[in-house]
């Protein structure tokens, strides 16, 4: 019998809660999100192994996640923090521009973040992260205090390990000011 699913997730990190979701909204037919993998070329191999010992990217990475949910263009990056706030440093300038042009082609963009120290989980909508990288670059504060994730977009973990982040998603869809979806649009 197989262990994997015995010990519940309990301790995984932010992504694998998030591929576990993810496989659950796929096989409900709720949204087909995929993990963006980082492109690398190996330079060396252990053959006897038969793994990369050393490699280079071979590009900047976009996000973490992208996909649909229902009809809606989604992308957004997993970013973990012990801290009591988000360091800008762990956001990438070729993210942030990604993420915009993203929401111009009217998708949603966001971060989840997990507070380990707290064990919280928040989507962070893309303008809300814009505005304090901004702020940041004009020489403001260089990190988003909790306090700026808003309990409306907290996400709950159930016991069998399912981060339910497609609710705050439909929240911040709801809230965008753009005009409803129309087919063949």
């Amino acid at each position: 019998m197989s262990h994997w699913n015995s010990r519940g997730l309990r301790g995984s990190s932010l992504e694998e809660c998030i591929n576990f979701a993810n496989e659950k909204y796929r096989q409900r037919g709720l949204a087909l999100l995929q993990k963006v993998p980082t492109p690398i070329t190996p330079v060396r191999i252990d053959q006897e192994k038969r793994t990369i010992t050393l490699a280079y990217f071979e590009k900047q990475s976009t996000v973490d996640y992208i996909g649909v949910a229902q009809g809606v263009p989604i992308c957004f990056d997993a970013k973990e923090t012990a801290h009591k706030n988000l360091p800008l440093q762990n956001i990438h300038e070729h993210q942030i521009e990604f993420m915009a042009d993203f929401r111009s082609q009217r998708g949603l963009a966001f971060l989840l973040v997990h507070f380990t120290s707290y064990d919280e989980y928040y989507l962070l909508p893309f303008e809300i992260l814009q505005e304090f990288w901004l702020k940041a670059e004009k020489g403001g504060r260089k990190s988003i205090p909790k306090d700026a994730f808003q309990n409306k977009y907290r996400i709950q973990k159930t016991g069998n390990g399912i981060l339910h982040y497609l609710d705050a998603v439909s929240l911040y869809l709801n809230e965008t000011d753009e005009e409803p979806r129309k087919d063949g649009e």
